[in-house]
């Protein structure tokens, strides 16, 4: 329950900080973009700047927040340590933990289901901002109210 208040308590006060707009709007010929996620990175890593990028193109708002205490908003927004990543994201109500891919994103923000939100636990290469010589497999688990996990996609 803490963690969801917590949520509620986030999001309201970055829509009262003016961090994003309660609205997006498009310039013609260009598509609207989705829902803000604010995300929240340690300052000096480079893949979660190259994650917030991917983000960004694939049609995000994003509101990047550098903190240097990631333990401390991984555990207000419900995230287990098995399932923690380098970043935590915030939008519409869900957690997104690490390298999870716009496109699981966006199929979450559709489909709406009852849980915390979604984790590409570690930092797997290949992953959106982890791009690199190799392209290892990796699974994007769901996070439930209760802490369980169950994949939500494979890549």
């Amino acid at each position: 329950m803490r963690k969801h208040v917590f949520l509620k308590n986030l999001i309201a006060g970055v829509i009262l900080a003016g961090l994003f707009p309660l609205a997006a709007f498009s310039e013609p010929g260009k598509s609207a973009t989705l829902e803000p996620i604010t995300v929240y990175k340690s300052p000096s890593c480079g893949c979660c700047s190259k994650w917030v990028q991917h983000l960004q193109d694939n049609g995000f708002d994003v509101n990047a927040i550098n903190t240097n205490d990631m333990n401390s908003v991984k555990s207000q927004a419900g995230v287990p340590p098995r399932l923690a990543s380098c970043h935590t994201a915030v939008v519409d109500g869900y957690v997104i933990e690490g390298h999870v891919p716009a496109d699981d994103i966006k199929r979450l923000l559709k489909e709406k289901p009852s849980i915390t939100g979604l984790s590409a636990p570690g930092m797997p290469m290949g992953s959106p901002g982890m791009e690199g010589p190799r392209q290892d497999s990796y699974k994007v688990m769901t996070i439930s109210k209760e802490g369980d996990s169950t994949v939500f996609s494979s890549h």
